[in-house]
């Protein structure tokens, strides 16, 4: 059984619940260990407020790293069919050449840490007609009215919450889900290696 994704707890988590809510969306339920719930949860959150208090600026880029590496090495060992890369840079963009978008219509799923007022991270599940089904953890049912082209939608729990075209994450300004400058992208691409569809089961042929 799948469960709905889930919104964060607090303005700090976007993090974790976007690598947990990966994990709901490839796994049945029954399939998902309670260790790689608990390894997510103890290893984000790193980053300290200016104030000191940990967590209050949410999970660094080298967590991010680490749980992807450590996702790849519990699926290479057999404990849960997961594979997992980081990505990093300018292989970070929206388009159809993108690594993010050949994992996406692979069946795979990627978090990606963009800007939201702030540094994000979302989850992205899809695409459709240039644009990118994610599911944002930031919980909000209102349009965007600076951003009329991102669609905010409640009707798909288990899969997306926005529909964002390409565009918008192209963009290095600090402006609603932009990716921005290129020094600054990651993404962690996830797979469950069993539903995982080939390069060669994805081509699409035009007479």
């Amino acid at each position: 059984m799948k469960n709905p994704l889930h919104y964060q707890l607090s303005e700090y988590d976007c993090g974790p619940t976007s690598m947990l809510n990966a994990i709901s969306f490839l796994f049945e339920r029954e399939e998902i260990p309670p260790e790689v719930i608990r390894n997510i949860m103890l290893y984000s959150l790193d980053c300290y407020g200016a104030e000191g208090a940990p967590g209050k600026s949410g999970t660094s880029c080298t967590a991010m790293m680490f749980l992807s590496h450590w996702l790849d090495g519990f699926g290479r060992v057999g404990q849960l069919p997961v594979s997992s890369r980081y990505l990093s840079g300018k292989d970070v963009y929206a388009g159809p050449e993108s690594l993010i978008n050949d994992a996406l219509r692979r069946g795979g799923a990627a978090v990606v840490r963009l800007y939201f007022d702030e540094d994000h991270y979302v989850l992205m599940t899809g695409e459709e007609n240039g644009c990118i089904r994610l599911f944002d953890p930031y919980y909000q049912t209102r349009p965007f009215p600076q951003q009329e082209d991102v669609v905010v939608t409640l009707e798909h729990p288990m899969q997306y919450n926005r529909i964002v075209p390409f565009s918008c994450f192209n963009r290095e300004t600090p402006e609603l889900y932009a990716l921005g400058k290129p020094e600054t992208r990651e993404a962690v691409l996830l797979f469950n290696e069993r539903t995982k569809l080939t390069a060669d089961e994805t081509i699409e042929y035009f007479i």
